[in-house]
């Protein structure tokens, strides 16, 4: 065979492969990848004449000696259907079995191996760590409950340690499980509370590359000082004092080198040993591990971005307001030297909160509590992490806030719910705590309201009467939420993490400190405000604002509905199917439905066909309607395959046809 000829058969048959793909792609009706489609083709090509010899071997002689008849025709129609049903096969069977995108391409492959390589190293270290504090058995959902106090301390114990040894990301992990009163166990979430990320500076040889690589030059040209040892050093990042050229004394918070990628790597298996004890455990389901193990890896992933904290600490400086309100200072941030990984802010003179007198403590007990309440019920930007290593007592004796890696941002619905919930809660009423606080989380399908008004009243009872102690209030109320079955919203556990720790920072700036006296007193200040001439007459203004166009059509619209209800016109029109993702899905429905229908007829008439003795002869073995009954089983397949493939991709379109 001479080169022109085989390239003219190599390109015919490139173009009927080609025009194929592209019949067998409308036949089924749904988008199918291209390199797919041609693959499946191209098999189907190469298929056809080994898998249809038997069939042609069959109609050997057709028409010989007489006149055929459209008899070839319809041979010739079955073997084409035939021809087309092959790829049609091919990429049902291959939708059902390897649906598109669960076979990654070669790189995409390569970078997985790798990736899996890493991770399964990981994985292994992580359970060695399990096994050596005794977690093995409760990786596999086999651990046995603590029978007393004793063995859930223990338990505890071998869980912070565990955590502390898996490095940044399960430190970080801990730290926020400590906080979700609602989810653990006391003994869980106090043990847990004790997790520090200090660790050992990173030395500066390694620090330096990163200031020049985000600043974009050395650092002798950036800052007029720099004082190479760090002021505090964490898990992510340290600290470091140093002057601009303006003058202004400032402090250079750096990430880590490399730890980007290490807690990527981490929160990965975060997720993934979270997937897996949720779908493994029941404690995992009943804790909701994988919705936690989500909303910690955006709280970590969010915090490892410094322009986000900066962000953070702009947001929550504009909202303060007057500083005469709540005398508390926010540092100040550079945004033009802010990054990714470096974040510029205004040092701030002080000690740290701890050492403060006992004469000051109060007072400044007092001031962050009403810094936080505005935060939380007015502003709705607040400080999450509100505990006393990111507390600083100034020169002039005022509390300084620091660390805004961890906000809070609550809209104007929560807030007001919030709200109501305080004003109950002052009021003692458990009928206004319940309703504010089914305001506040999610009302679940099935809840026993009496009860949980009950359990509402008790803590008030036993939290908020005179003389009573609010040491573990917010404890106790976390485990009324978890008792009764609530969900409760990320920003919401947000407001009850801060207050929690809140709390904890209040008794140690002043033991015995009367935080409901001052949230009270907070309310009344607050309420006051509310009810201030000047302030109902702008909300009365702005509501009847809203409301004047409305009024204005009143009228017309009563009257129109008495004289329709005088004459007897009045109707009630309901349209059905009016969103057209409706009219879209019952249109697919019906759609399937027809082409179920269908296929089932032409079958049906196959076997009849098939069945029928006599008639034209095509061949000596075969009838003219034996060789339209194989047609229209071959017709029958195509419509049934059609089907089959939209029901195979439905639950990866969300339920749509």
């Amino acid at each position: 065979m001479d080169l022109p000829l085989g390239l003219a058969l190599s390109v015919t048959a490139l173009l009927m492969i080609l025009a194929l793909a592209a019949v067998t792609r409308r036949l089924l009706g749904v988008r199918l990848g291209v390199v797919r489609t041609f693959l499946a083709a191209l098999l189907a090509f190469a298929l056809a004449p080994p898998m249809l010899s038997p069939i042609l071997d069959s109609f050997r002689g057709v028409g010989t000696g007489a006149d055929p008849g459209i008899g070839p025709m319809w041979l010739l129609f079955l073997v084409v259907m035939c021809v087309v049903l092959i790829p049609m096969v091919i990429l049902v069977l291959a939708e059902a079995l390897v649906p598109p995108g669960s076979v990654p391409g070669p790189l995409e492959a390569f970078r997985s191996l790798r990736g899996r390589v890493r991770r399964g190293r990981r994985y292994s270290q992580i359970t060695r760590i399990a096994i050596r504090h005794g977690l093995g058995p409760y990786l596999r959902g086999r651990g046995d409950r603590p029978e007393d106090r004793t063995a859930t301390v223990r338990l505890a114990t071998s869980l912070r340690q565990a955590l502390d040894e898996g490095g940044v990301t399960f430190v970080k992990l801990g730290q926020v499980l400590s906080t979700r009163r609602d989810l653990l166990p006391p003994d869980f979430a106090d043990e847990l509370g004790r997790l520090q990320d200090q660790v050992a500076p990173a030395p500066w040889e390694q620090v330096e590359p990163v200031l020049a690589a985000e600043l974009g030059g050395p650092v002798e040209e950036v800052f007029a000082a720099f004082d190479r040892v760090p002021l505090a050093a964490a898990s992510i990042a340290q600290a470091y004092t140093a002057r601009l050229h303006s003058g202004e004394d400032v402090v250079v918070k750096v990430q880590r080198p490399g730890i980007g990628t290490v807690v990527a790597r981490d929160l990965d298996i975060v997720r993934r040993l979270a997937a897996t004890l949720e779908s493994r455990t029941r404690w995992g389901r009943s804790l909701g591990l994988r919705v936690l193990a989500d909303g910690f890896a955006a709280a970590i992933t969010e915090e490892l971005d410094f322009r986000i904290e900066a962000a953070n600490m702009a947001a929550v400086a504009a909202s303060a307001g007057d500083g005469a309100v709540h005398p508390v200072t926010y540092p100040v941030p550079f945004t033009g030297l802010c990054t990714g990984r470096v974040l510029v802010m205004q040092r701030l003179s002080g000690r740290p909160v701890t050492a403060a007198s006992p004469e000051q403590g109060p007072r400044l007990a007092r001031d962050l509590l009403d810094c936080l309440l505005r935060q939380i019920l007015v502003e709705g930007v607040f400080h999450a992490d509100p505990h006393p290593g990111n507390l600083m007592m100034l020169d002039d004796g005022t509390l300084g806030l620091l660390d805004f890696g961890s906000v809070g941002r609550l809209d104007a619905s929560v807030r007001a719910a919030l709200q109501r919930f305080l004003f109950a809660m002052n009021r003692q009423d458990p009928l206004g705590v319940t309703d504010a606080l089914l305001e506040v989380v999610p009302r679940p399908e099935e809840i026993d309201e009496p009860a949980l008004e009950r359990a509402l009243g008790q803590f008030m009872a036993r939290h908020l009467g005179p003389g009573m102690n609010s040491v573990q209030m917010f404890t106790d109320l976390f485990r009324i939420v978890s008792v009764h079955g609530l969900s409760v919203p990320p920003e919401v556990a947000a407001v009850f993490r801060a207050l929690a720790t809140l709390e904890g920072t209040l008794v140690r700036l002043s033991p015995g400190f009367d935080l409901i006296g001052e949230a009270r007193a907070f309310a009344d200040r607050y309420l006051a405000a509310q009810v201030a001439p000047g302030t109902v007459k702008e909300a009365v203004t702005q509501e009847l604002t809203a409301l004047l166009p409305t009024l204005r059509r009143l009228p017309r619209r009563v009257e129109r509905i008495a004289s329709a209800a005088e004459h007897g016109r009045l109707a009630l029109s309901v349209r059905l199917l009016a969103d057209e993702r409706d009219r879209r899905y019952l249109t697919g429905l019906v759609h399937q439905v027809l082409l179920t229908v269908l296929g089932a007829t032409a079958g049906l008439m196959a076997v009849l066909l098939l069945g029928v003795e006599g008639g034209p002869r095509v061949t000596s073995t075969t009838t003219l309607f034996q060789l339209i009954g194989y047609n229209l089983l071959v017709i029958c397949a195509i419509l049934v395959l059609r089907v089959l493939i939209l029901v195979f991709r439905r639950p990866r379109d969300g339920g749509a046809p």
